[in-house]
């Protein structure tokens, strides 16, 4: 027996399978398969997890009413010019902000100058991950094009409280894998060679979360 085939037989050994060294096993479970694919937990539970995730992130979270919304992003947004989205839902946001608002599509895109000059960035999102604090955007027309997710220092990101699942299996069922997918943790943020916390460095350094019930 060779070192590879003994290496694979004690992978098959561990996994419960026998097959001879050699042979090409037909049939075999695909990957992952008897690993846990949904969580289990309620919708409530849910929330609550992807908050903790969220705040140990340094993201600020909030739980508002789908009629609390656009008074909800105006008082985040601070006073700021943003950047939105062409598909952004119109009446998420207050007629206050008309004026300071830029829109952006693939068809009009904005350049990385000018979305480096504007304050903030308000978006939906696809799917958000509540075991691992993970909000995953997918270019759809509420979410728009990954720059202006990226360029921009302050993202404001909504959250249907209907696209929070409990893990990664979860979140990954509801994607279409061919999409540009961003999945963001948090505010940007990494660490140099003496751990010190950067912010900001390729991301927003400022996370709010606005998760609608």
């Amino acid at each position: 027996m060779s070192a590879r085939d003994d290496i694979l037989a004690r992978i098959h050994a561990a996994l419960g399978t026998d097959i001879t060294p050699g042979e090409r096993e037909v049939g075999a479970s695909a990957p992952g398969a008897g690993y846990r694919a949904t969580s289990g937990r309620t919708e409530d539970e849910l929330v609550d997890l992807l908050v903790d995730r969220l705040e140990d992130y340094k993201a600020r979270v909030e739980v508002v009413a789908a009629a609390e919304l656009a008074e909800a992003i105006r008082t985040r947004l601070e006073g700021k010019t943003f950047v939105a989205p062409a598909g952004l839902p119109a009446d998420w946001l207050h007629p206050s902000l008309a004026d300071r608002r830029a829109t952006d599509s693939r068809e009009e895109p904005l350049g990385v100058d000018r979305l480096d000059a504007i304050g903030a960035v308000v978006t939906g999102s696809a799917v958000s991950i509540a075991e691992t604090g993970t909000i995953v955007l997918d270019g759809s027309p509420d979410q728009g094009r990954r720059a202006i997710s990226l360029v921009p220092d302050h993202h404001v990101c909504v959250v249907p409280v209907e696209t929070i699942v409990g893990i990664v299996p979860e979140g990954f069922a509801r994607l279409d894998v061919t999409r540009p997918l961003t999945l963001i943790s948090g505010p940007s943020a990494t660490s140099d060679i003496e751990l010190e916390r950067v912010e900001g460095v390729h991301g927003p350094r400022t996370l709010d979360v606005l998760i609608v019930r």
